[in-house]
């Protein structure tokens, strides 16, 4: 295949030994680290890394193509930041940041990678005022099989914990969660509830927090709002199909 480029656009994102998220984590690609595409298999790449040479695989949905000159320009100035902890606004909301992340040294305010722009913001810690606004605060959490934290969190560990501050009492697993709640028909549907999705072999794989009658916020590559409808999640960046509904519930 041709050389094609990339940067993380997710805060932190697993690489793998092989394509599959059970499979082992070999290291990961911090925000704004550069990559250069290897090789496809289905919805998971091959990189090689430009600051380490490390190989490995990665969840597509974690990373953004850049043309050759955006990579050059990306390149130039490039230092490490220091904070603990820094937030910024992009083009899919805000996004925590860890130190370690790449930026220009001369952003203080706002910096630019290919056609995404980020501006910093200076925020303070507030008590959620609802389960909506706290699962928001999520927003660009990259997806990490068996995680919980802001820092790498799959779709039922994040349900269990936005639930949690609000004494909810979630199990772990999405199909175990399922069994929990009032079932409801679709058309009776709001914001608050619960939906589940169901695999082609006929398991309760994924789950999702509707923030209205038509969009779901769930953890699918990274914590994201995609559309809703009777035939489960279609993706709002590409129009794909990802996930068949299952059952609608309410706690």
């Amino acid at each position: 295949m041709s050389r094609i480029h990339a940067f993380c656009k997710a805060s932190i994102a697993p690489v793998r030994a092989e394509a599959s998220d059970r499979s082992e984590m070999v290291t990961q690609l911090l925000f704004g680290e550069l990559v250069e595409i290897t090789e496809v298999a289905d919805n998971w790449l091959k990189i090689h890394s430009f600051m380490d040479g490390y190989e490995g695989w990665i969840d597509s949905k974690q990373i953004q193509d850049l043309r050759e000159k955006e990579v050059a320009r990306w390149l130039d100035g490039l230092v490490v930041e220091h904070s603990e902890f820094r937030i910024v606004q992009g083009p899919e909301g805000k996004q925590v940041l860890p130190k370690g992340f790449f930026r220009p040294s001369d952003s203080e305010e706002e910096f630019q990678i290919g056609k995404s722009t980020y501006r910093f913001l200076n925020e303070e810690d507030a008590k959620p005022s609802s389960l909506i606004d706290f699962a928001l605060s999520y927003l660009n959490a990259p997806y990490l099989w068996g995680g919980k934290t802001m820092f790498g969190i799959d779709c039922s560990g994040f349900m269990q914990q936005i639930h949690r501050v609000f004494n909810y009492q979630l199990p772990r697993d999405a199909s175990q969660q399922v069994e929990i709640g009032l079932e409801m028909d679709f058309e009776d549907r709001e914001a608050g509830d619960l939906a589940f999705f169901i695999s082609e072999s006929g398991n309760i794989h994924h789950v999702g927090l509707l923030i209205s009658k038509d969009e779901i916020i769930h953890a699918h590559g990274y914590v994201r709002i995609d559309h809703f409808g009777s035939n489960g999640i279609t993706r709002k960046m590409d129009g794909v199909h990802s996930h068949k509904l299952h059952s609608i519930k309410r706690l």
